[in-house]
C-alpha cells in the first residue's frame, strides 16, 4: 500500500490519473467549479492537485477518489472485484464449520494473518507531527480549505477524519462530519443523530465532562480516508477495515494535546475538544450530496488545541453536489465490500447490491436474490432496513437472482411488468437527516418494489410503464437519469406515490407547501454561480487541462426556485464566511 498521501498520488501521476495545476486558484468557489467539471466528465476525469492556492502555502488534491480506477488504486487492489473476493473467501473459511480438531487448527493461520491488521500504537512523534502549531499560530486559515457551492455558509472540512472514544467502553471511532470553519479557533461539528460521534457526545453530556477530546485528521493513506465512510458495525475499528485493506497494521501514534491516536502519516492533525456545556451553534448551509442544500441547523462547536502537519503535507478535499460526483465512486466501493457481510452473516439468500450514483447511496438500491417462498423479499426488505447505514434507504427494488443489477435495461424492463397494487409495499422507519423529502427530520417512509415474480416481457413497447412522473415545467429538459436523480430526492413515498385504476402517479414536484405532513423547508439545489461559470471559462486554458468542459451548473440553473439555499431566501455574501 501507500506509505502516505504523497506515495498515492505519485502513483496517480505515473499511471496517467492526475493532473498538476499550476495557476493560482481560489479556494473560494473556483477549485470547485473546476474539479465539478472534471468528476462529471466521462469516466469521472482525472484527480486535480492545485499547486498554488491563493492565501494558502499548501497544496490542495480533489477528486482523487473520482473513478472506478483510482478509488480500486487508493484501495491496493486492481479492482474492485478482488477485494469482494478477497473478504468472501475470508468470511467463508471463518464462518465455516468446525467439528474436528484438524479442522479447528487449520484456523490458525487464518487468525495469524488476522492478526496483522490490527492498529498498533508507536511511541514518539509521527510523519505528522513534523511541524507543531499551538497558541496563536494553531490558526485554520492557514489551511485551504474551500468554499464549494456560492449558498454555503463558509469555508468547509470536507474529508476529515473525526476521532472519538466512548467515555463508558473506552472504545474509539472514526467518523468523517463535515466541518464549517466560523474562526481560526473553531469549527462546526456536523455529526447527525444517528452517527457515533453524536452517540458519544451524548454520553460525555450525561457523565458531566465537559471538554469531550476530538482530534481530525486529512489525508495519509487513502485507506483511512475510505475507513472513515464506511459503515462499520458500531464498535468495530474503522482503522482494522483500513489493516485489511492495506495488508498491514496502521501505526498510531498519541496527540499532543489530548489522549487520543492517529496515525502517524496523516497529512494534518487538528486537535481540539468540544465543549459539552456550551450551546450549540448555527451551522451550514452546504451544498450536500444529495445535489441540494442542506440548511441551516444547530451543531456543537469544535474547539482548537493544536495542528499538526507533515513538511510536505497536502490538503486533500472532495466536492458534493448534484450526482455523480466523487463520491459516488466511494459507495460503490462500499456496495462491493460489504456485500460479503451482508450475504454471510445478515441474508444469505442476498446475491448482489447495486445503489446507483443516482439514488446518492441512500435513495435507491436496487438486490438480487434468490426466492424460496412468497413474503421473502418483504423479509429481506425488513432486514435490510435494521442493517447499519442500509437504515437509510428511501426505495428498494428486489429482482430474481440471475439479472445483472446494474444493467438498466433489465431492471425497466421488469418494473414495465408491474403491479403497482400487488408489487409496491410501504413502510416507515428512519431516514437520513439530509432527506428533505421528509415531512419531519429523520424519519419517513419507504418503498419496496417486489420484482422477484417478473419475467422480462417479451416484444413489450419500452414506454410502457404502470408509473406517471409528475416534475416541475422546470424540470422537464432534464436527461432520465436527471429525473430520477431529482423524483428520488423530492419523493417521500408513501404521502407522493398515488394509486389509480392500476396507475402509480409519483408526485416529485418541489413541495413548498406548508400544510400537515408536508417539509417545512425546501431546499434549492446546488449550483454554482454565474460569475464563478465565466471565470472559469476564460481562465481554462490557463489550468492545463485538457479542452474546456461546460459547468454542470448551466444544466440546473434552471431548477433554482430562489436567490439562496431555501425557498424564500436570499443569497449569502459571495465570499462566504472567510477565515
Amino acid at each position: 500500500m501507500y506509505k502516505n498521501l504523497a506515495t498515492y498520488l505519485a502513483r496517480l501521476e505515473r499511471e496517467g490519473e492526475l493532473v498538476r495545476i499550476s495557476a493560482p486558484v481560489s479556494p473560494v468557489l473556483e477549485i470547485a467549479e473546476i474539479t465539478d467539471r472534471a468528476s462529471k466528465s466521462p469516466g469521472g476525469g482525472r484527480a486535480l492537485l492545485f499547486e498554488n492556492v491563493v492565501g494558502s502555502n499548501f497544496p490542495v488534491v480533489t477528486n482523487m477518489f473520482g473513478s472506478r480506477r483510482r478509488m480500486a488504486m487508493a484501495l491496493g487492489a486492481e479492482s474492485l472485484d478482488d477485494i469482494t473476493a478477497r473478504l468472501d473467501g475470508l468470511l467463508r473459511e471463518a464462518l465455516s464449520p468446525r467439528g474436528t480438531f484438524a479442522q479447528k487448527v487449520r484456523t490458525l493461520p487464518l487468525l495469524a494473518e488476522a492478526s496483522k491488521w490490527f492498529p498498533r500504537r508507536i511511541s514518539g512523534r509521527g510523519e505528522c507531527q513534523q511541524v507543531v502549531l499551538q497558541g496563536p499560530e494553531a490558526a485554520l486559515s492557514k489551511l485551504p480549505v474551500l468554499k464549494c457551492w456560492p449558498c454555503d455558509g463558509g469555508r468547509f472540512v470536507t474529508l476529515p477524519l473525526v476521532h472519538t472514544v466512548d467515555p463508558e467502553t473506552n472504545v474509539s471511532n472514526v467518523g468523517m462530519y463535515r466541518m464549517q470553519i466560523f474562526d481560526d479557533r473553531t469549527t462546526g461539528m456536523h455529526w447527525h443523530i444517528h452517527k457515533t460521534g453524536a452517540r458519544h457526545y451524548d454520553a460525555y453530556k450525561r457523565s458531566g465532562v465537559r471538554k469531550m477530546p476530538v482530534t481530525v485528521c486529512l489525508g495519509g493513506d487513502p485507506a483511512y480516508t475510505y475507513a472513515a465512510t464506511a459503515p462499520m458495525p458500531d464498535g468495530m475499528d474503522e482503522y482494522l477495515l483500513a489493516g485489511f485493506l492495506r495488508r498491514r497494521p496502521v501505526k498510531l501514534v498519541k496527540c499532543l494535546t489530548n489522549d487520543l491516536w492517529v496515525p502517524s502519516d496523516c497529512d494534518f492533525v487538528i486537535e481540539g475538544y468540544v465543549d459539552t456545556s456550551e450551546p450549540p451553534r448555527v451551522e451550514g448551509p452546504f451544498g450536500d450530496h444529495t445535489g441540494f442544500y442542506s440548511l441551516e441547523d444547530l451543531y456543537p462547536a469544535f474547539h482548537v488545541t493544536a495542528i499538526t502537519h507533515r513538511r510536505d503535507a497536502v490538503y486533500p478535499a472532495t466536492l458534493v453536489g448534484v450526482p455523480p460526483q466523487e463520491d459516488a465512486y466511494i459507495a460503490e466501493a462500499t456496495e462491493r465490500i460489504f456485500l460479503p457481510p451482508i450475504r454471510h452473516a445478515l441474508q444469505p439468500e442476498v446475491r448482489d447490491l447495486h445503489m446507483p450514483p443516482a439514488g446518492v447511496a441512500h435513495n435507491l438500491a436496487i438486490v438480487s436474490m434468490d426466492v424460496a417462498y412468497p413474503g421473502q423479499a418483504e423479509k429481506v426488505a425488513s432486514a435490510l432496513w435494521g442493517a447499519g447505514q442500509m437504515m437509510f434507504n428511501k426505495v428498494l427494488v428486489v429482482v430474481p437472482a440471475g439479472v445483472d443489477v446494474r444493467d438498466t435495461e433489465t431492471v425497466l424492463a421488469l418494473l414495465r411488468g408491474v403491479d403497482v397494487g400487488r408489487d409496491l409495499v410501504f413502510g416507515r422507519g428512519v431516514a437520513d437527516v439530509l432527506d428533505h423529502a421528509t415531512g419531519g427530520s429523520g424519519v419517513g417512509s419507504k418503498l419496496l418494489i417486489d420484482l422477484t415474480g417478473k419475467r422480462i416481457p417479451v416484444n413489450a413497447p419500452s414506454s410502457t410503464s404502470n408509473f406517471r412522473l409528475l416534475l416541475d415545467s422546470a424540470a422537464e429538459s432534464l436527461t432520465p437519469y436527471e429525473k430520477l436523480w431529482l423524483a428520488l430526492a423530492n419523493v417521500d413515498p408513501a404521502r407522493d406515490i398515488r394509486i389509480e385504476e392500476g396507475v402509480a402517479f409519483v408526485d416529485a414536484r418541489a413541495k413548498t407547501s406548508k400544510a400537515a405532513g408536508m417539509p417545512p423547508r425546501w431546499p434549492n439545489v446546488a449550483t454554482m454561480d454565474a460569475d464563478t461559470i465565466a471565470l472559469v471559462d476564460r481562465r481554462w486554458p490557463e489550468y492545463g487541462l485538457d479542452d474546456l468542459l461546460e459547468s454542470p451548473s448551466a444544466r440546473y440553473r434552471k431548477l433554482l426556485l430562489s436567490d439562496g439555499a431555501e425557498v424564500g431566501t436570499t443569497k449569502q455574501s459571495s465570499d462566504g464566511a472567510q477565515v
